[in-house]
Protein backbone atom coordinates (compact mmCIF):
# COMPACT_ATOMS: atom_id res chain seq x y z
CA UNK A 1 0.00 0.00 0.00
CA UNK A 2 2.55 2.29 0.31
CA UNK A 3 4.57 1.51 -2.80
CA UNK A 4 1.62 2.15 -4.31
CA UNK A 5 0.76 5.30 -2.45
CA UNK A 6 4.04 6.73 -2.86
CA UNK A 7 3.90 5.59 -6.71
CA UNK A 8 0.22 7.69 -7.05
CA UNK A 9 2.11 10.33 -5.12
CA UNK A 10 4.93 10.30 -8.15
CA UNK A 11 2.37 11.27 -11.00
CA UNK A 12 2.56 14.51 -10.42
CA UNK A 13 5.09 14.93 -12.60
CA UNK A 14 3.03 15.40 -16.13
CA UNK A 15 3.62 12.11 -18.46
CA UNK A 16 2.80 13.63 -21.72
CA UNK A 17 1.83 11.96 -25.41
CA UNK A 18 3.15 14.21 -28.21
CA UNK A 19 1.75 13.21 -31.10
CA UNK A 20 3.59 14.77 -34.03
CA UNK A 21 2.13 14.05 -37.33
CA UNK A 22 3.68 11.21 -39.85
CA UNK A 23 4.12 13.06 -42.99
CA UNK A 24 5.42 10.16 -44.96
CA UNK A 25 2.48 7.75 -46.10
CA UNK A 26 4.42 6.64 -49.48
CA UNK A 27 7.57 6.71 -50.60
CA UNK A 28 7.29 8.40 -54.04
CA UNK A 29 5.47 11.55 -51.59
CA UNK A 30 8.16 11.60 -48.95
CA UNK A 31 10.92 11.93 -51.69
CA UNK A 32 9.04 15.42 -52.96
CA UNK A 33 8.65 16.59 -49.41
CA UNK A 34 5.12 14.93 -48.92
CA UNK A 35 4.16 17.62 -51.09
CA UNK A 36 1.35 15.50 -53.13
CA UNK A 37 -1.92 16.56 -52.99
CA UNK A 38 -2.36 18.48 -56.13
CA UNK A 39 -0.75 15.20 -58.07
CA UNK A 40 -2.26 12.31 -56.55
CA UNK A 41 -1.20 9.92 -59.23
CA UNK A 42 -0.55 7.06 -57.80
CA UNK A 43 -2.48 4.36 -55.11
CA UNK A 44 -1.08 6.47 -51.85
CA UNK A 45 -3.83 8.99 -53.11
CA UNK A 46 -5.97 7.20 -51.17
CA UNK A 47 -4.16 9.12 -47.89
CA UNK A 48 -2.82 12.29 -49.50
CA UNK A 49 -5.83 13.39 -51.85
CA UNK A 50 -8.69 10.85 -52.40
CA UNK A 51 -10.28 12.47 -55.13
CA UNK A 52 -6.90 11.90 -57.25
CA UNK A 53 -7.83 8.50 -57.01
CA UNK A 54 -10.14 8.84 -60.25
CA UNK A 55 -6.88 8.81 -62.04
CA UNK A 56 -6.31 5.76 -61.22
CA UNK A 57 -7.16 3.05 -63.76
CA UNK A 58 -7.94 -0.93 -63.02
CA UNK A 59 -6.93 -2.53 -59.44
CA UNK A 60 -4.13 -1.13 -57.95
CA UNK A 61 -1.69 -2.32 -54.96
CA UNK A 62 0.87 -0.84 -53.11
CA UNK A 63 2.70 -1.54 -49.66
CA UNK A 64 5.53 0.35 -47.59
CA UNK A 65 7.54 0.25 -44.76
CA UNK A 66 9.99 3.47 -43.54
CA UNK A 67 12.96 3.39 -40.90
CA UNK A 68 13.17 5.92 -38.43
CA UNK A 69 16.46 6.83 -36.49
CA UNK A 70 18.15 9.65 -35.05
CA UNK A 71 19.07 11.23 -31.27
CA UNK A 72 18.47 14.35 -29.38
CA UNK A 73 21.03 15.55 -27.05
CA UNK A 74 19.98 17.63 -24.12
CA UNK A 75 22.36 19.94 -22.01
CA UNK A 76 21.36 21.15 -18.74
CA UNK A 77 22.14 24.71 -17.42
CA UNK A 78 24.43 23.02 -15.00
CA UNK A 79 26.00 21.28 -17.97
CA UNK A 80 24.48 17.88 -17.46
CA UNK A 81 23.71 15.75 -20.37
CA UNK A 82 21.38 12.74 -21.76
CA UNK A 83 20.79 11.50 -25.44
CA UNK A 84 17.36 10.24 -26.37
CA UNK A 85 16.82 7.56 -29.54
CA UNK A 86 13.84 6.06 -30.68
CA UNK A 87 14.36 2.82 -28.54
CA UNK A 88 17.38 1.93 -30.52
CA UNK A 89 18.92 2.51 -33.62
CA UNK A 90 16.09 2.87 -35.44
CA UNK A 91 12.08 2.65 -34.19
CA UNK A 92 11.11 -0.33 -34.44
CA UNK A 93 8.20 -1.44 -35.98
CA UNK A 94 8.38 1.41 -38.55
CA UNK A 95 5.74 3.17 -39.58
CA UNK A 96 4.15 1.72 -42.37
CA UNK A 97 1.40 2.18 -45.22
CA UNK A 98 -0.57 -0.30 -47.29
CA UNK A 99 -3.43 1.14 -50.32
CA UNK A 100 -5.53 -1.27 -52.61
CA UNK A 101 -8.05 0.84 -55.09
CA UNK A 102 -10.02 -0.21 -57.46
CA UNK A 103 -11.58 1.86 -60.71
CA UNK A 104 -15.28 0.21 -61.04
CA UNK A 105 -15.99 1.50 -64.70
CA UNK A 106 -12.34 -0.43 -65.42
CA UNK A 107 -14.40 -3.29 -63.93
CA UNK A 108 -17.26 -3.59 -66.18
CA UNK A 109 -19.28 -1.54 -63.51
CA UNK A 110 -20.23 1.27 -65.58
CA UNK A 111 -23.67 1.73 -63.96
CA UNK A 112 -21.71 3.96 -61.61
CA UNK A 113 -19.88 6.37 -63.26
CA UNK A 114 -16.13 6.89 -63.11
CA UNK A 115 -16.08 5.95 -59.40
CA UNK A 116 -12.73 4.59 -57.59
CA UNK A 117 -12.80 2.78 -54.08
CA UNK A 118 -10.44 1.44 -51.99
CA UNK A 119 -8.90 1.02 -48.66
CA UNK A 120 -5.85 1.66 -46.73
CA UNK A 121 -3.97 1.28 -43.65
CA UNK A 122 -1.73 4.34 -42.08
CA UNK A 123 0.10 5.17 -39.42
CA UNK A 124 -0.70 8.35 -38.99
CA UNK A 125 0.27 9.86 -35.78
CA UNK A 126 2.94 8.59 -33.26
CA UNK A 127 6.61 8.05 -32.30
CA UNK A 128 9.08 6.56 -30.00
CA UNK A 129 10.94 8.07 -27.87
CA UNK A 130 13.24 6.89 -25.03
CA UNK A 131 15.19 8.78 -22.61
CA UNK A 132 17.56 7.12 -19.98
CA UNK A 133 16.59 6.09 -16.95
CA UNK A 134 19.08 7.82 -14.79
CA UNK A 135 18.89 11.06 -16.40
CA UNK A 136 17.95 14.43 -15.54
CA UNK A 137 14.59 14.05 -17.24
CA UNK A 138 13.67 10.78 -15.75
CA UNK A 139 10.95 12.37 -13.48
CA UNK A 140 8.98 13.64 -16.96
CA UNK A 141 9.54 10.85 -19.11
CA UNK A 142 12.16 7.83 -19.73
CA UNK A 143 9.57 5.90 -22.67
CA UNK A 144 6.80 6.73 -25.01
CA UNK A 145 5.28 4.98 -28.04
CA UNK A 146 1.93 5.88 -29.97
CA UNK A 147 1.29 2.71 -32.45
CA UNK A 148 -1.79 4.09 -33.53
CA UNK A 149 -3.10 2.75 -36.84
CA UNK A 150 -5.60 4.69 -39.55
CA UNK A 151 -8.12 2.30 -41.39
CA UNK A 152 -9.22 4.23 -44.28
CA UNK A 153 -12.28 2.95 -46.22
CA UNK A 154 -12.78 5.59 -49.17
CA UNK A 155 -14.15 6.48 -52.15
CA UNK A 156 -13.89 8.93 -54.88
CA UNK A 157 -15.98 10.28 -58.19
CA UNK A 158 -15.30 12.11 -61.00
CA UNK A 159 -18.19 14.85 -61.63
CA UNK A 160 -16.07 16.60 -64.61
CA UNK A 161 -13.03 15.43 -66.66
CA UNK A 162 -11.66 18.39 -64.87
CA UNK A 163 -12.66 17.98 -61.34
CA UNK A 164 -12.97 15.04 -59.13
CA UNK A 165 -14.44 14.56 -55.58
CA UNK A 166 -13.35 12.14 -52.82
CA UNK A 167 -14.70 11.03 -49.47
CA UNK A 168 -13.83 8.79 -46.62
CA UNK A 169 -13.78 7.62 -43.13
CA UNK A 170 -10.80 7.62 -40.53
CA UNK A 171 -11.14 4.41 -38.00
CA UNK A 172 -7.87 5.08 -35.42
CA UNK A 173 -7.29 2.10 -33.70
CA UNK A 174 -4.43 -0.34 -31.97
CA UNK A 175 -3.56 -3.57 -33.10
CA UNK A 176 -1.42 -6.76 -31.05
CA UNK A 177 0.57 -7.56 -34.01
CA UNK A 178 1.95 -3.30 -34.20
CA UNK A 179 4.48 -2.36 -31.01
CA UNK A 180 3.02 -3.33 -28.08
CA UNK A 181 -0.55 -2.72 -29.10
CA UNK A 182 -1.57 0.18 -26.78
CA UNK A 183 0.27 3.72 -26.30
CA UNK A 184 2.49 3.51 -23.34
CA UNK A 185 3.80 6.40 -20.99
CA UNK A 186 6.90 5.86 -18.57
CA UNK A 187 8.67 7.74 -15.95
CA UNK A 188 10.55 7.76 -12.84
CA UNK A 189 8.24 8.47 -9.65
CA UNK A 190 10.44 11.60 -7.96
CA UNK A 191 9.02 10.10 -4.69
CA UNK A 192 10.04 6.22 -4.67
CA UNK A 193 12.08 5.71 -7.81
CA UNK A 194 9.71 3.18 -8.95
CA UNK A 195 9.02 2.94 -12.74
CA UNK A 196 5.67 4.47 -13.50
CA UNK A 197 4.06 3.24 -16.56
CA UNK A 198 0.58 4.74 -17.73
CA UNK A 199 -0.70 2.42 -21.15
CA UNK A 200 -4.01 2.53 -22.65
CA UNK A 201 -5.73 1.72 -25.82
CA UNK A 202 -9.24 3.03 -27.78
CA UNK A 203 -10.73 3.34 -31.25
CA UNK A 204 -12.16 6.63 -32.27
CA UNK A 205 -14.27 7.84 -35.53
CA UNK A 206 -12.75 10.16 -38.35
CA UNK A 207 -13.79 11.44 -41.66
CA UNK A 208 -11.97 12.90 -44.59
CA UNK A 209 -13.18 15.22 -47.69
CA UNK A 210 -11.36 16.49 -50.47
CA UNK A 211 -11.70 17.81 -54.39
CA UNK A 212 -9.02 17.49 -57.32
CA UNK A 213 -9.72 20.22 -60.27
CA UNK A 214 -7.38 20.65 -62.89
CA UNK A 215 -7.01 24.17 -64.30
CA UNK A 216 -5.05 23.52 -67.90
CA UNK A 217 -4.50 20.67 -69.72
CA UNK A 218 -1.63 20.34 -72.79
CA UNK A 219 -2.75 19.17 -76.51
CA UNK A 220 -2.29 15.76 -75.43
CA UNK A 221 -5.08 16.31 -72.64
CA UNK A 222 -3.02 15.60 -69.61
CA UNK A 223 -3.00 17.53 -66.64
CA UNK A 224 -0.32 20.97 -66.60
CA UNK A 225 -2.13 22.23 -63.74
CA UNK A 226 -3.96 20.80 -60.21
CA UNK A 227 -5.55 22.65 -57.65
CA UNK A 228 -6.03 20.58 -54.74
CA UNK A 229 -7.67 21.01 -50.85
CA UNK A 230 -8.26 18.21 -48.32
CA UNK A 231 -9.72 18.24 -45.48
CA UNK A 232 -9.28 15.83 -42.03
CA UNK A 233 -11.80 15.76 -39.43
CA UNK A 234 -10.59 15.85 -35.22
CA UNK A 235 -11.00 13.00 -34.00
CA UNK A 236 -11.40 12.07 -30.08
CA UNK A 237 -9.34 8.97 -28.78
CA UNK A 238 -10.54 8.29 -25.02
CA UNK A 239 -7.25 5.33 -23.85
CA UNK A 240 -8.56 3.59 -21.75
CA UNK A 241 -5.98 1.19 -19.68
CA UNK A 242 -4.04 0.89 -16.16
CA UNK A 243 -1.83 3.02 -14.11
CA UNK A 244 1.55 0.27 -12.81
CA UNK A 245 4.23 0.95 -10.68
CA UNK A 246 7.30 -1.48 -11.14
CA UNK A 247 5.17 -3.46 -13.75
CA UNK A 248 2.39 -4.24 -10.97
CA UNK A 249 -1.16 -3.11 -11.65
CA UNK A 250 -2.32 -0.11 -9.41
CA UNK A 251 -5.66 1.31 -10.71
CA UNK A 252 -7.16 1.63 -13.86
CA UNK A 253 -6.83 4.22 -15.22
CA UNK A 254 -7.74 6.48 -18.80
CA UNK A 255 -6.73 9.94 -20.93
CA UNK A 256 -8.01 11.73 -23.56
CA UNK A 257 -6.16 12.65 -26.56
CA UNK A 258 -7.68 14.44 -29.45
CA UNK A 259 -6.37 13.85 -33.33
CA UNK A 260 -6.53 17.46 -34.92
CA UNK A 261 -8.20 18.56 -37.97
CA UNK A 262 -5.67 19.29 -40.84
CA UNK A 263 -6.86 21.36 -43.76
CA UNK A 264 -4.04 20.93 -46.87
CA UNK A 265 -4.18 23.29 -49.99
CA UNK A 266 -2.34 22.55 -53.06
CA UNK A 267 -1.09 22.97 -56.66
CA UNK A 268 0.61 20.81 -58.93
CA UNK A 269 2.16 22.43 -62.09
CA UNK A 270 4.07 20.84 -65.26
CA UNK A 271 6.43 22.95 -66.76
CA UNK A 272 7.84 19.90 -69.20
CA UNK A 273 5.18 17.13 -69.83
CA UNK A 274 5.14 14.91 -73.00
CA UNK A 275 5.55 11.44 -74.27
CA UNK A 276 8.95 11.66 -73.16
CA UNK A 277 9.17 13.03 -70.10
CA UNK A 278 7.41 15.07 -67.27
CA UNK A 279 8.71 17.82 -64.49
CA UNK A 280 6.49 18.55 -62.17
CA UNK A 281 6.67 20.94 -59.48
CA UNK A 282 4.04 21.73 -56.13
CA UNK A 283 3.52 23.33 -53.38
CA UNK A 284 1.50 22.37 -50.26
CA UNK A 285 0.48 24.41 -47.27
CA UNK A 286 -1.14 22.39 -44.35
CA UNK A 287 -2.74 23.93 -41.52
CA UNK A 288 -2.78 21.82 -38.24
CA UNK A 289 -5.49 22.32 -35.56
CA UNK A 290 -3.16 21.84 -32.47
CA UNK A 291 -5.01 23.97 -30.10
CA UNK A 292 -7.57 21.86 -29.76
CA UNK A 293 -5.02 19.71 -27.44
CA UNK A 294 -5.85 21.77 -23.95
CA UNK A 295 -5.03 18.71 -21.94
CA UNK A 296 -3.90 15.07 -21.40
CA UNK A 297 -4.98 14.44 -18.01
CA UNK A 298 -4.72 10.75 -16.39
CA UNK A 299 -7.91 10.37 -14.70
CA UNK A 300 -9.22 7.06 -12.62
CA UNK A 301 -12.52 5.80 -14.39
CA UNK A 302 -14.94 7.54 -11.89
CA UNK A 303 -13.85 10.75 -13.71
CA UNK A 304 -11.14 11.99 -11.04
CA UNK A 305 -7.93 13.80 -12.11
CA UNK A 306 -4.81 12.06 -10.90
CA UNK A 307 -2.26 13.68 -12.69
CA UNK A 308 -3.64 17.52 -14.50
CA UNK A 309 -1.80 18.17 -17.25
CA UNK A 310 -2.65 21.21 -19.45
CA UNK A 311 -1.03 21.33 -22.64
CA UNK A 312 -2.40 24.55 -24.20
CA UNK A 313 -0.80 23.77 -28.35
CA UNK A 314 -0.92 25.81 -30.71
CA UNK A 315 -2.15 25.16 -34.11
CA UNK A 316 0.87 25.35 -36.74
CA UNK A 317 1.06 25.52 -40.67
CA UNK A 318 3.89 23.46 -42.64
CA UNK A 319 4.91 24.40 -46.27
CA UNK A 320 5.52 21.77 -48.36
CA UNK A 321 7.80 22.02 -51.59
CA UNK A 322 8.35 19.05 -54.17
CA UNK A 323 9.52 18.31 -57.34
CA UNK A 324 9.73 15.07 -59.67
CA UNK A 325 11.67 14.38 -62.74
CA UNK A 326 10.38 11.69 -65.07
CA UNK A 327 11.80 9.46 -68.13
CA UNK A 328 8.85 7.82 -69.80
CA UNK A 329 10.80 6.58 -72.89
CA UNK A 330 14.16 4.88 -72.29
CA UNK A 331 16.62 3.75 -75.25
CA UNK A 332 18.29 1.63 -73.41
CA UNK A 333 15.68 0.38 -70.41
CA UNK A 334 12.36 0.23 -72.95
CA UNK A 335 9.13 -0.64 -70.82
CA UNK A 336 10.84 1.19 -68.18
CA UNK A 337 10.51 4.49 -66.42
CA UNK A 338 12.74 6.58 -63.85
CA UNK A 339 12.11 8.96 -61.96
CA UNK A 340 14.28 11.35 -59.50
CA UNK A 341 12.69 13.57 -56.77
CA UNK A 342 13.37 16.52 -53.89
CA UNK A 343 11.26 18.31 -51.70
CA UNK A 344 11.61 20.65 -48.56
CA UNK A 345 9.42 20.59 -45.83
CA UNK A 346 8.90 23.55 -42.78
CA UNK A 347 7.20 23.17 -39.79
CA UNK A 348 6.27 25.12 -36.73
CA UNK A 349 6.55 23.82 -33.17
CA UNK A 350 2.77 23.11 -31.63
CA UNK A 351 4.49 22.81 -28.01
CA UNK A 352 4.82 26.04 -26.00
CA UNK A 353 7.60 26.04 -23.51
CA UNK A 354 5.80 25.86 -20.39
CA UNK A 355 4.35 22.60 -21.54
CA UNK A 356 7.10 21.37 -23.17
CA UNK A 357 8.04 17.34 -22.85
CA UNK A 358 11.16 16.08 -24.02
CA UNK A 359 8.91 12.66 -24.49
CA UNK A 360 9.21 13.73 -28.22
CA UNK A 361 11.30 16.01 -30.10
CA UNK A 362 8.96 19.66 -30.60
CA UNK A 363 10.60 22.33 -32.60
CA UNK A 364 10.64 24.34 -35.69
CA UNK A 365 11.88 21.27 -38.58
CA UNK A 366 13.14 21.18 -41.49
CA UNK A 367 13.21 18.48 -43.77
CA UNK A 368 15.01 17.83 -46.71
CA UNK A 369 13.65 14.81 -49.07
CA UNK A 370 14.60 13.52 -52.05
CA UNK A 371 14.21 9.46 -53.99
CA UNK A 372 13.97 7.68 -57.00
CA UNK A 373 11.32 5.61 -58.50
CA UNK A 374 11.58 3.15 -61.15
CA UNK A 375 8.71 1.52 -62.75
CA UNK A 376 8.09 -1.90 -65.27
CA UNK A 377 6.05 -1.69 -67.78
CA UNK A 378 4.46 -5.26 -68.99
CA UNK A 379 6.13 -4.45 -71.78
CA UNK A 380 9.43 -4.35 -70.09
CA UNK A 381 11.77 -6.87 -68.72
CA UNK A 382 13.57 -7.64 -65.58
CA UNK A 383 17.02 -7.47 -65.94
CA UNK A 384 16.36 -7.94 -69.49
CA UNK A 385 15.08 -11.24 -68.81
CA UNK A 386 11.61 -11.53 -67.56
CA UNK A 387 8.84 -9.70 -68.85
CA UNK A 388 7.57 -7.94 -66.48
CA UNK A 389 3.94 -8.26 -67.96
CA UNK A 390 4.44 -12.13 -67.28
CA UNK A 391 4.81 -12.16 -63.52
CA UNK A 392 1.79 -13.21 -62.21
CA UNK A 393 -0.97 -15.61 -63.33
CA UNK A 394 -4.09 -15.24 -65.44
CA UNK A 395 -6.16 -12.23 -64.56
CA UNK A 396 -3.82 -11.13 -61.91
CA UNK A 397 -0.94 -10.45 -64.92
CA UNK A 398 0.42 -7.11 -63.74
CA UNK A 399 0.51 -3.87 -66.40
CA UNK A 400 3.09 -2.72 -64.63
CA UNK A 401 5.20 -2.88 -61.37
CA UNK A 402 6.89 0.08 -59.73
CA UNK A 403 9.24 0.11 -56.73
CA UNK A 404 10.19 3.92 -54.49
CA UNK A 405 12.72 4.54 -52.60
CA UNK A 406 13.26 8.04 -49.90
CA UNK A 407 15.70 9.21 -47.86
CA UNK A 408 14.34 12.15 -45.06
CA UNK A 409 16.90 14.37 -42.68
CA UNK A 410 15.15 15.79 -40.50
CA UNK A 411 16.66 19.27 -38.84
CA UNK A 412 15.19 20.27 -35.80
CA UNK A 413 16.49 23.93 -34.91
CA UNK A 414 17.98 24.04 -31.57
CA UNK A 415 15.53 24.56 -28.50
CA UNK A 416 16.36 26.29 -25.46
CA UNK A 417 13.77 25.66 -22.35
CA UNK A 418 14.24 28.25 -19.64
CA UNK A 419 12.55 29.83 -16.58
CA UNK A 420 10.30 26.63 -15.78
CA UNK A 421 9.93 26.38 -12.59
CA UNK A 422 8.62 23.81 -9.91
CA UNK A 423 8.55 20.12 -9.96
CA UNK A 424 9.21 20.70 -13.94
CA UNK A 425 12.39 22.68 -13.65
CA UNK A 426 14.26 19.58 -14.76
CA UNK A 427 13.04 20.63 -18.48
CA UNK A 428 15.07 23.36 -18.64
CA UNK A 429 18.03 23.23 -20.82
CA UNK A 430 19.18 23.28 -24.57
CA UNK A 431 17.83 20.51 -26.95
CA UNK A 432 19.38 19.58 -30.60
CA UNK A 433 17.64 16.73 -32.16
CA UNK A 434 18.33 14.69 -35.77
CA UNK A 435 16.21 12.29 -37.23
CA UNK A 436 16.76 10.31 -40.25
CA UNK A 437 13.97 8.49 -42.18
CA UNK A 438 14.08 5.90 -45.32
CA UNK A 439 11.68 3.89 -47.05
CA UNK A 440 10.47 2.11 -49.75
CA UNK A 441 7.25 1.58 -51.68
CA UNK A 442 6.21 -1.42 -53.73
CA UNK A 443 3.23 -0.67 -56.15
CA UNK A 444 1.99 -3.20 -58.86
CA UNK A 445 -1.22 -2.23 -61.31
CA UNK A 446 -3.64 -4.60 -62.86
Amino acid sequence: MLVAFMAIGGITAPVSAQVPRVYGQGAAASGMGNAFAAQADNPSALHYNPAGMTQLRGIQVMGGLSLVGGTTDFRSPTGITATGDHDGTVAWPGPGHGYITANLQDLGLSSFGNVTVGIGITTPFGSVMRWPDDSQLRTLTTFTALPLFDIKPTFAYQVTRDFSIGAGADIYTFASFFGEGHAELQKISPLSGSKIEFNGKGAAPGFNLSALYTALRNGDGQPIANLAVVYRSQATLHLDGALLANGVKVQDATTTLVLPQVITGGIALWPVRNSEREWKIELNVDYVGWKSVRSLDIRRTDGTVIDPQPQNWKSTYAILVGTEYRWLQLERFPGWEISVRGGYTNQQTQVPDVTFNPGVPSADLHVISSGIGLICRENGSFLGLIPCGSLGVGPLKPKQIGVDIFYQAFIYEPRTIADVSGFRSSVNGRYDSTIHAGGISARVSF
